[in-house]
């Protein structure tokens, strides 16, 4: 099997314990030597498991994605041949609930300004901070991640709401509304849908004109959500008071406004980036992929939307 991303050293040697495994994480230019004869490929974000790849793994079983997105794996391709593909859909939704609430606490006092500033040997003061007690976020999407993101904003006295057009209601009560009634009554919009065809720029220049004025945005979830430049025009204009990105619609981004921006607090897609979260990932994946390659039913099967 084929270790094509870095993942946690315990992972690594559970799966070795049990077959033999090629690691190409530190040199992915030799990924299509070792594919023909691959059962099992392990990825994390960087390596793209397009057909291409997927049609030269003529071996190939099952795909391990440790992480929770799998857009970068084609699952039609992988479906077509019968392979598996397994993720970990749990295992970094404490490490980017967290990342995503230190966002938000960092744009409402203005981090991005204060912080370089320091930095640079300067005191200096001004431009006032938002509380967050008393105000309203609306999550986009309402899974795991957001979930938690919820329980932990409760406790800074925030009330919650959430659009998501696959629930019916929510396990811990919160109250379910339509787009664009979420996008006119929340102080903070919090981004934790899917990137699918449906959902690209989901939030565009129409839905940035019906968001109050003052409202804040973070996104942890994916780039192709945000039209970015009516973004960027929104942010000029006065509409919002700040962004939060982790992710991009192209990593890293090429636009240099969206990391400059002065209302904008950026970090390079991190929010999995945690000992915890890689180790939980690693092993999840690891023994799912065990359990298909031995013909067993794995834990965490993804299947095509």
């Amino acid at each position: 099997m084929i270790v094509a991303d870095p993942i946690d050293a315990a992972a690594v040697k559970l799966l070795s314990g049990e077959f033999e495994v090629v690691d190409v994480s530190k040199t992915p230019e030799k990924l299509s030597e070792v594919m023909p004869e691959a059962s099992a490929i392990l990825v994390r974000s960087r390596t793209k498991v397009n057909k291409a790849l997927i049609d030269q793994g003529q071996k190939l079983k099952v795909i391990g994605r440790a992480g929770v997105g799998v857009d970068n794996v084609d699952l039609v391709a992988a479906g077509q041949r019968g392979i598996v593909v397994v993720n970990a859909p749990a295992a970094a939704s404490t490490s980017v609930a967290e990342l995503t609430v230190g966002l938000l606490v960092a744009v409402a006092r203005n981090f991005s300004n204060h912080v370089p500033s320091m930095k640079q040997g300067k005191w200096t003061k001004g431009g006032q901070g938002l509380e967050l007690l008393g105000r309203t976020v609306g999550f986009v999407g309402y899974g795991r991640i957001a979930r938690e993101v919820a329980i932990r904003l409760k406790g800074f006295g925030m009330k919650v709401q959430a659009y998501d057009p696959f629930l019916t209601s929510t396990p811990d009560g919160t109250p379910l509304i339509s787009l664009d009634e979420l996008l006119k009554t929340s102080d903070v919009v919090s981004l934790h849908a899917n990137a699918t065809e449906a959902n690209r720029h989901m939030i565009n220049r129409d839905a940035l004109s019906k968001m109050k004025k003052g409202a804040i945005i973070v996104n942890v979830a994916r780039g192709a959500l945000i039209d970015e430049q009516a973004l960027l025009d929104a942010l000029d204009a006065g509409q919002l008071a700040g962004v939060a990105l982790d992710v991009f619609e192209e990593e890293p981004p090429k636009n240099p406004k969206l990391l400059a921006h002065p209302l904008i607090v950026a970090t390079p897609h991190i929010g999995a980036l945690t000992r915890e979260a890689q180790e939980r990932a690693g092993m999840v994946v690891a023994r799912d992929v065990i359990k298909v390659l031995k013909g067993e039913k794995p834990e965490f099967p993804v299947r095509a939307q």
